[in-house]
């Protein structure tokens, strides 16, 4: 008796969900994102979907690294994780404490002031970035601090964590800015740190990508590849507004010339 009651519950509020659905407006990201689930489909096995194979992404294909260049990269990995994030992982409770933010469910900000605290973070961070990531470019300054960072110019996974102590130290502080500005409850913490982790993860298919003025792996790609400009980490207004991304611009433009003359 008591699991017929349970089996006509659940069948209610399943109705219930399907009806509320049907009155919201459709997923604008429903169809881009059933393409990229094709696109996948077509493009790799079921075992390779599986596994790992479809992992197996570079943009500079014609560029690989060398295995002692990719141990090289792992074990400065090692030493910045566990001297210098390890640390600063550890410090957050006292991070906490000194800002009074607080951890109580009575205080805990809504999903839309979240999203909009988190938005407000990015555009912190990534301000903070661009002009002293221009700024560690400085003739001056490059040989003695970033010039570690660029020993690769077709970047790979580990690559994106590899640089000087320094640089770790001046670029990690943007993250932390905005949460001594916008930070209310510990749980902001740890949404501004998944959607940062989630930067990180930048495949072909991202939805991130459908954001205009979102940068990308492309656009951090072409840097390593040139040298010069796309110094933003998260959107290209920056990069826009003082022209630093001209080149890349152009070599986009060149791109397309050479996929159409090749169809």
């Amino acid at each position: 008796m008591a699991s017929n009651e349970s089996i006509s519950i659940f069948s209610s509020a399943s109705l219930a969900v399907e009806y509320v659905d049907s009155l919201l407006p459709e997923n604008p990201l429903q169809e881009p994102f059933k393409n990229a689930w094709n696109s996948m489909l077509n493009n790799y096995t079921k075992f390779q979907i599986a596994t790992w194979g479809s992992l197996i992404y570079k943009i500079q294909k014609d560029k690989q690294e060398t295995w002692e260049n990719q141990w090289k990269c792992f074990k400065v990995l090692l030493f910045s994780h566990f001297c210098i994030q390890l640390p600063l992982i550890y410090g957050t409770y006292y991070l906490t404490e000194y800002f009074n933010i607080p951890y109580d469910w009575e205080r805990m900000p809504r999903w839309y002031m979240l999203l909009a605290r988190c938005f407000g973070c990015a555009v912190i961070e990534d301000t903070w970035h661009y002009f002293l990531y221009r700024l560690l470019h400085h003739k001056r300054i490059y040989k003695y601090i970033h010039k570690v960072h660029h020993e690769f110019q077709a970047p790979f996974v580990m690559e994106a964590e590899y640089a000087h102590p320094l640089e770790t130290l001046i670029l990690g502080t943007g993250f932390f800015i905005g949460i001594m500005l916008l930070c209310d409850h510990v749980i902001f913490l740890w949404a501004w740190v998944t959607i940062r982790l989630k930067e990180t993860i930048n495949p072909p298919r991202d939805p991130l990508n459908l954001i205009p003025f979102y940068a990308g792996s492309r656009h951090h790609d072409f840097h390593h590849m040139n040298f010069v400009g796309n110094y933003a980490s998260t959107f290209t207004w920056w990069d826009r507004i003082f022209g630093t991304d001209s080149q890349f611009t152009a070599y986009n433009e060149k791109m397309k010339k050479i996929e159409k003359k090749m169809q």
